[in-house]
């Protein structure tokens, strides 16, 4: 299994981070190749990826929030329901009333992902998968603190 942890902090408070993370449907907005995401019920989402090659492919997620760990961060868990096999965690801890840190972390399979998407073998697809949560992240914080 590769492990992925990748970060970023964003101008706004933790509570607002945290709402946006729980917003499934906007999923579309900063999760690169999703294109439709629904929650189904309060532990489940399905999201709508492309894929390699034109198809598109639903997966599905179950979801489960941690109880609060040290101080106010909140954090969390998921993992696909099959194949490919991915599970993380996102983390949102307070920095100050107007700043929190968004932390991802991430283990998946990295020969399933490139079954289920295409794309390049071994080192390539990690340095990929590391590249794409780090522009997600970026998204996330566009989309975040556009809201402000």
């Amino acid at each position: 299994m590769s492990r992925l942890e990748e970060q970023i902090d964003l101008g706004v408070p933790s509570e607002v981070a945290w709402k946006h993370l729980h917003s499934v449907g906007e999923y579309p907005q900063f999760v690169g190749g999703v294109l439709d995401a629904a929650a189904e019920g309060e532990s489940r989402a399905r999201l709508e990826v492309a894929r390699g090659g034109g198809d598109d492919a639903s997966i599905d997620t179950e979801i489960a929030d941690r109880p609060q760990a040290r101080g106010a961060t909140r954090e969390m868990a998921w993992r696909t329901s099959g194949t490919p096999e991915i599970s993380g965690t996102c983390s949102v801890l307070p920095i100050d009333d107007k700043h929190s840190r968004v932390q991802v972390r991430m283990e998946y399979d990295a020969g399933e992902v490139r079954e289920a998407f295409g794309g390049p073998k071994g080192f390539a697809q990690v340095s990929a998968i590391e590249r794409t949560v780090r522009d997600d992240l970026r998204r996330f914080k566009d989309l975040v603190e556009r809201e402000r």
